[in-house]
């Protein structure tokens, strides 16, 4: 794992440079499956609805996965929402169409196995995603209403299966130390993962569903979550006392969580203007049980139809 964060500048998702600057910077990142390895490709895929700018654009994950494919590598495509199936969400973003363009189709991370926390506790991890031999995690740059920010890291959460994210906001979400460091142990116990930013239009004001996007140009990869998260706020000229998970990756003393020790090896971060960048309104972090419940009540009741 490096310090360095390949960045490229991209000022609109339908640009002509997007495939050419995503294969370069996924290659610089040290990227590089051989001939059948299984990659899976974990986008930030929210609520399956009002999800076009909150989501991981489909563009970026379409040119992903063209890269990953021309490299021979065998590509699975999933997440998990906390409620309802990965499909749905894809459906309303335009991920699903993009998709099966390529001949993919968009899944849900199942299989949950417990991963012991370091407070003692458990979480259902994936097994889809600790099985796959690389992991491309491709997080959308957003403002977040209970962790300030949400990057590659926090996408990662996306790896625990299903309704247990909600149950861990409500059971860990009286405490940002507790629930962060959560989330840096979901982060650090999957191997074998690449992140690839999706910063182009970031969303802010409001997130992480209900903001607007900010023109930023900022695509990003490394084989650091940390670093590029560290590099996207620095960026936008933010500090780590207002960001929980930026503050937890400094006490941990983790690689890639000094700005000051970043490399970047293509673009330079000081081509990217933060101005007019609003951050979004601080709510709890604890999710309401009824709010669980009724989640819990509308995946059952679809897995019910398809079967």
């Amino acid at each position: 794992m490096s310090n360095s964060v390949a960045i490229a500048r991209i000022l609109e998702y339908e640009s002509t440079l997007l495939d050419s600057a995503t294969a370069l910077i996924l290659e610089e990142a040290g990227l590089k499956p051989t001939f059948g390895q299984h990659v899976l490709v974990k986008p930030n895929l929210v609520a399956p609805s009002n999800t076009r700018h909150c989501t991981t654009h489909p563009l970026v994950v379409r040119a992903a996965c063209v890269y990953l494919l021309d490299c021979g590598a065998r590509v699975t495509v999933a997440d998990s929402p906390a409620f309802g199936p990965a499909s749905n969400v894809a459906k309303q973003s335009g991920l699903g169409e993009a998709m099966a363009e390529l001949g993919l189709k968009v899944k849900s991370l199942k299989r949950a196995t417990p991963l012991k926390l370091s407070d003692g506790n458990q979480i259902g991890l994936s097994k889809d995603a600790l099985e796959a031999d690389i992991i491309l995690n491709v997080p959308k740059l957003k403002v977040h209403c209970q962790m300030t920010m949400s990057g590659a890291v926090k996408n990662m959460f996306g790896c625990v299966v299903g309704y247990r994210k909600a149950v861990a906001h409500h059971k860990l979400g009286h405490s940002h130390e507790v629930f962060r460091a959560m989330l840096m142990d979901v982060y650090a116990a999957l191997p074998h993962t690449f992140h690839l930013m999706d910063g182009v239009h970031p969303l802010h004001k409001d997130g992480p569903i209900k903001g607007e996007p900010f023109e930023l140009g900022l695509l990003a990869a490394s084989d650091n979550g940390i670093a590029i998260d560290t590099a996207a706020y620095a960026i936008l000229n933010l500090l780590p006392n207002q960001i929980p998970l930026w503050d937890e990756a400094l006490k941990r003393g983790m690689e890639g969580a000094d700005p000051l020790h970043l490399e970047y090896p293509l673009e330079k971060p000081d081509l990217f203007d933060p101005t007019g960048f609003e951050m979004s309104p601080e709510r709890p972090l604890d999710f309401v049980i009824l709010r669980i419940i009724k989640g819990r009540l509308r995946s059952l009741l679809k897995h019910f139809k398809k079967s």
